[in-house]
């Protein structure tokens, strides 16, 4: 991002999506493609509706990548759930269908390097 851009009063989605990506990246967290609407291999998900669906075996610990903290712009799908807004699609600006979720991540223990609380921070 330029200085220019910083100091606009509004940015586009691209400008929004690419500076959150960079700053993750310029902390250590590697950026991680979006993966696919419909998940492989996860019979619980019919759709991607979160960005750390694709982390999901990371997290309960059946896969280990060879990073620890990634940053993703991962395409989602609203499809209903346990916080089911679904109703609200297209009668507020906030609500779609489609969209993109921004995230960042940090896999391991808890404690130790501190690693979490610094995502966290920086979050």
């Amino acid at each position: 991002m330029t200085g220019e851009s910083v100091s606009k009063k509004f940015w586009s989605g691209n400008e929004i999506r690419e500076g959150f990506l960079r700053f993750f990246e310029g902390k250590g967290h590697r950026r991680v493609r979006s993966s696919s609407l419909v998940p492989h291999g996860d019979p619980t998900l019919l759709f991607t509706n979160a960005g750390m669906n694709q982390f999901k075996d990371v997290f309960l610990g059946l896969e280990k990548r060879d990073y620890n903290k990634a940053t993703t712009a991962q395409k989602c799908v609203r499809a209903g759930g346990k916080h089911n807004d679904l109703e609200n699609v297209g009668f507020t600006k906030r609500h779609h269908t489609f969209f993109e979720m921004l995230g960042n991540f940090t896999f391991g223990p808890v404690g130790g390097s501190g690693r979490r609380s610094v995502s966290i921070l920086q979050a």
